[in-house]
């Protein structure tokens, strides 16, 4: 069976799921429906996406972040309030290269690791979430890094993870993410979007909330250009999606503030309406 259409969902926080909510939803709108792809790759708040665009349709998704009231709040922490940006670009800025961050980022994490309060916590969060906790039909994969070992992690229906679990642990940015007797820390730290896990499908479209933009050094080729250009190599179609101003100006300074998410999917759905055309040509 040929692979003709992936999705990937790229990480950005609470402003950045909102986005791709709104993108996808406005796209279904004029009549581009890329929620049914061959394959879905979703990246921490990608992941949180992938797996509610699995569970329902986007209008239902934007409708219910309208219709919610979301006061800032912090994600839980687990012991003392860390700055967790600054603490891994201090870990970033000392790696060699994208094995060696990955490593020191998961050694770094299991120093914050509990007795699994933390992790327990933030999977009822995650949970909450979800419309449904079942993996879909269509092949969806979602991204995490081994906190113990360094090593990338794909996870999938297949994977014997359940799916909140799954979600759970592309979206630990902090302290690892317990499932079983593994530790797992936040999807993008493998590579940025993960567009390459889309190799080999002959069309391809990128939603990346954060814009392309990669905390690590070019060369290491992490950035969703390079992702683009092997893809292309290769003989894929791809068209990638980019925050427009609108869109840049709702995410406001703090993407992981939750009050953003109104006007960042609000955003969102106008982008995806101006860029239907651009995204049908790709997808039909």
């Amino acid at each position: 069976m040929a692979k003709e259409r992936a999705l990937v969902l790229g990480g950005g926080g609470s402003a950045g799921n909102a986005w791709l909510i709104g993108v996808v939803a406005g796209l279904a709108e004029a009549g581009v429906d890329v929620a049914d792809a061959d394959l879905v790759v979703g990246t921490s708040a990608g992941a949180t996406a992938a797996a509610q665009l699995g569970g329902t349709d986007a209008a239902a998704l934007l409708a219910d972040i309208a219709a919610a009231v979301v006061p800032p709040r912090r994600s839980p922490s687990a012991g003392p309030v860390v700055d967790h940006p600054e603490r891994t670009g201090r870990i970033i800025a000392a790696a060699s290269g994208p094995a060696d961050m990955r490593r020191r980022l998961g050694e770094a994490a299991l120093e914050l690791d509990d007795d699994g309060s933390w992790s327990a916590r933030w999977r009822e969060i995650v949970a909450g979430r979800l419309p449904s906790s079942s993996w879909a039909s269509r092949r969806t994969l979602v991204t995490a890094v081994d906190a113990r070992t360094g090593a990338p992690v794909v996870l999938d229906r297949d994977s014997g993870v359940d799916l909140v679990d799954a979600v759970a642990a592309s979206t630990s940015s902090g302290a690892p993410y317990r499932i079983g007797e593994g530790r797992y820390l936040d999807g993008g730290y493998r590579r940025n979007e993960n567009a390459d896990l889309a190799a080999g499908h002959d069309r391809v479209l990128v939603l990346s909330p954060l814009g392309g933009r990669t905390r690590t050094p070019l060369a290491w080729g992490q950035h969703l250009a390079a992702q683009v250009e092997e893809l292309r190599a290769a003989g894929s179609r791809v068209v990638t999606v980019l925050p427009d101003a609108a869109s840049l100006a709702a995410f406001g300074s703090n993407l992981m503030d939750p009050a953003t998410r109104p006007p960042a999917a609000r955003a969102g759905r106008e982008q995806g309406l101006a860029v239907a055309d651009e995204v049908g040509d790709l997808w039909r």
